[in-house]
């Protein structure tokens, strides 16, 4: 672990020669591949030479390339034998996607990741604990892909799980056949069951789903908080949903000073990021040697057809940017759909805004995850409310109506006072957003936001609705239609 630390400090000090030295590999182990040479990938010198010859790509785009290589073809995208697909939902829509992982993805990204995040968390916290019991992980599911049944596809947790050496198996649990079940109800209720026998020191899995399993033990075994469960337990990483608004949730059920918390960015695409510091929320170190090679598009070039991209040297403090990959399992100026910025240039560290299809624009307002995410937050603060889940969309203008935002919240506490969370809410998108403000200014365009406190389980019914309970699937935080909201109030019947 000491000697990893070494060797994340050297593309700490020299992000820029590390990221062009993958970036030389990643193109020659590519050049012989269908990809590499429709684009002449052998003739490659430079990243401006990438840039002119490679498009940015979405997943329509590689989709046809993708299909085949899930029919069985090989050498199309990237020269290693490609075994496995993560299924990716990112939201619920009803089309998955599916991304490849390679055996060099699997072992120098994702394992990779993994491992520094324990070698990390060791160096911030020398005396831990960790290692005298096991660490609890949600994983979500996979089978055999339909369209060759040599390969299999599944939830990127479970791939992870499935591959995991014999070592790794036996510090973790529940065991793998249960980790790795489909009907999520049953695996609940058998992940209680056995994992309250054990010796838990650390959990990892997306905020949502692991509240879910928490609370469901306290139900079980008649504790009043995980602590008289599992008193060892010192630290929970967490991923794919920002946690601010579980923050005080997480406190109440694990109460404990010494008990925390940290931030990763992994996806089915890769592992990009890790929270490298005590006390900093959401901010991750950009970890350049993972086999990713990284590209950024300025949020006026989101929508851009050619867009133009900046590359590491070229960021600037604050900005949004959507993020772009080229990976060791054969994704090429893939945009993965997510929003970083950029909070250090020297290391490199990020947080994640949003993604490029969630916000609300529909006014001009241009609100974006991070914005709603911490308008939240300070609202459960000034009203003692705690979330589970929320979604927001916009109330469109009609018959000389102003228009406004329509937000259903679920509260795993509710607020001693919802007009005063609907205040507070309002009035730090106006601190927070200046094109939000404007709008909102006499309600020329905006009317105050309309919030609905949801019934517990409104958001876990709808998920069920589309048969995406588990794994990494998860609520779609903004919308810029009503589809969404309309959705899952009709299911519930709201």
């Amino acid at each position: 672990m000491k000697k990893r630390i070494h060797q994340i400090d050297l593309f700490r000090k020299y992000p820029h020669e590390v990221q062009e030295e993958l970036f030389q590999n990643l193109i020659s182990t590519a050049k012989n591949t269908e990809w590499g040479k429709k684009y002449g990938y052998a003739d490659i010198k430079s990243v401006r030479e990438y840039q002119e010859r490679v498009p940015v790509s979405a997943y329509e785009d590689l989709f046809p390339y993708i299909e085949r290589v899930m029919k069985g073809e090989q050498n199309i995208l990237w020269p290693s034998e490609i075994e496995w697909f993560a299924k990716s939902s990112g939201t619920t829509n009803a089309r998955s996607k599916y991304i490849p992982v390679s055996p060099e993805a699997l072992e120098e990204c994702h394992y990779k990741g993994g491992k520094d995040m324990l070698s990390i968390y060791v160096n911030l916290y020398p005396d831990t604990k960790l290692f005298s019991g096991k660490g609890l992980s949600i994983g979500g599911s996979h089978r055999p892909n339909e369209l060759n049944s040599k390969t299999s596809c599944g939830d990127v947790s479970a791939v992870i799980m499935q591959n995991l050496p014999i070592w790794a198996e036996a510090m973790r649990t529940p065991p793998l056949k249960v980790a790795l079940m489909d009907n999520w109800e049953e695996k609940i209720a058998k992940m209680v069951e056995l994992t309250v026998q054990e010796n838990v020191t650390s959990m990892s899995g997306v905020p949502t789903w692991t509240y879910v399993l928490l609370k469901r033990i306290l139900e079980t075994t008649g504790k009043s908080n995980i602590l008289e469960v599992w008193p060892n337990l010192e630290l929970f990483t967490h991923g794919a949903v920002a946690f601010g608004p579980y923050r005080q949730l997480f406190r109440e059920l694990i109460p404990s000073d010494k008990m925390n918390y940290l931030e990763v960015y992994n996806a089915s695409e890769g592992f990009f990021g890790i929270q490298d510091q005590r006390g900093t929320e959401d901010e991750m170190l950009l970890m350049l040697d993972y086999g990713v090679y990284y590209e950024f598009i300025p949020m006026d070039q989101f929508d851009a057809e050619n867009p133009k991209t900046l590359t590491l040297d070229q960021v600037e403090l604050g900005k949004n940017y959507a993020l772009v990959i080229s990976t060791n399992a054969g994704l090429w100026r893939y945009k993965i759909g997510d929003t970083v910025r950029f909070t250090s240039l020297s290391p490199y560290r990020i947080k994640i805004s949003g993604r490029t299809k969630h916000f609300i624009n529909a006014f001009g307002e241009e609100v974006i995850v991070e914005n709603a995410e911490e308008a939240v937050t300070k609202a459960c603060q000034a009203t003692g409310a705690i979330i589970t889940n929320f979604t927001a969309a916009p109330v469109y203008m009609e018959s000389g109506k102003r228009g406004g935002h329509e937000w259903l919240i679920e509260f795993g506490k509710e607020p001693n006072n919802l007009q005063q969370f609907t205040q507070v809410l309002d009035e730090t998108l106006r601190e927070i957003n200046s094109d939000y403000d404007a709008k909102r200014h006499k309600d020329i365009a905006l009317q105050a936001p309309i919030v609905h406190a949801a019934p517990e389980g409104t958001f876990l019914n709808w998920l069920s609705s589309k048969g995406k309970m588990g794994g990494q699937n998860k609520v779609p935080r903004l919308s810029n239609s009503r589809e969404y909201l309309e959705e899952i109030m009709q299911v519930n019947g709201l």
